[in-house]
């Protein structure tokens, strides 16, 4: 499950001017519904070409127990990849994506406020680069275990590091927004990847986000950043981002499964905030 994306045009509250840019892939119906929608999706190839048959791929669909499409529309999984991680290829790319916007460098002072699957995957990547100091930020201090296998540090916002020199923004909320800002140090960015949906967004700007020369920049994964669109295509990211699940760390965001049959019952959990945890998984008839 995309719980962030999912959860809203599950509530519909996608902007009508959104409706034809959040299609997904092969969505099926119309915004705001009904609507099949979807497109994390882990399955086992059972007819098509001899090099794809019986081969675990990724594509995305929407939730569905079996389907056809074009072979061009989905990327084999590496053997050493387990399908439980592969769903995750999809918020891994937007990771991807997120980096080569952001270009953190060596020795980097970087923030990551919001700890869900987005904000997670960010700062493991984040974590590669060295001497960089990553803290994630997050209202839950539950979201410290994960941290920890991640290998990030953590911090609840009142007690988050300042004078950043760089900070990615996965809340979805103004106060998360607003605390990026007030973290960056002078001339720094923050990089914002949430989707608000029809959410009014407030911030504080008549104070040190003049003074300071600050910088909010957008990051969506419907397009390669501009620093790669020439060099390489959408599916070169997806299949970068299935090579980089080599990393038994992102287990940790996997902390729950329902069986397809239920689906109706955990969106409706997901999308009012009842059913708590990071990436949540469907399994399909065997």
């Amino acid at each position: 499950m995309s719980r962030g994306t999912e959860s809203l045009v599950f509530r519909g509250d996608v902007p009508p001017d959104q409706y034809t840019a959040m299609r997904a892939p092969f969505q099926e119906g119309e915004l705001p519904g009904p609507v099949k929608y979807g497109y994390l999706n882990v399955g086992v190839v059972e007819e098509g070409p001899s090099g794809l048959r019986g081969r675990t791929v990724f594509c995305l669909f929407p939730h569905q127990t079996r389907y056809v499409v074009p072979a061009a529309s989905v990327v084999v999984v590496p053997d050493d990849v387990p399908a439980s991680r592969a769903v995750l290829a999809g918020t891994v790319e937007t990771a991807v994506n997120a980096l080569w916007d952001a270009a953190p460098l060596v020795g980097d002072r970087v923030t990551v406020v919001g700890a869900g699957m987005v904000g997670c995957s960010v700062a493991r990547l984040l974590a590669g680069i060295p001497g960089a100091e990553i803290e994630l930020v997050d209202v839950d201090e539950d979201k410290a275990k994960v941290a920890a296998a991640i290998g990030v540090g953590f911090s609840l916002p009142e007690g988050a590091r300042g004078a950043r020199d760089l900070v990615l923004h996965t809340s979805a909320t103004s106060e998360g927004l607003q605390l990026a800002l007030d973290l960056l140090t002078s001339d720094g960015t923050v990089v914002d990847l949430s989707w608000y949906g029809d959410a009014a967004v407030r911030l504080a700007l008549g104070g040190a986000f003049h003074s300071r020369r600050l910088t909010i920049r957008a990051s969506q994964v419907g397009a390669v950043a501009r620093s790669r669109r020439d060099k390489r295509s959408t599916r070169d990211r997806l299949a970068l981002a299935l090579e980089l699940l080599r990393d038994t760390a992102f287990d940790a965001l996997i902390t729950g499964e329902s069986e397809f049959e239920e689906l109706p019952d955990v969106m409706a959990r997901l999308a009012t905030g009842r059913l708590p945890g990071l990436c949540h998984t469907i399994a399909y008839e065997g």
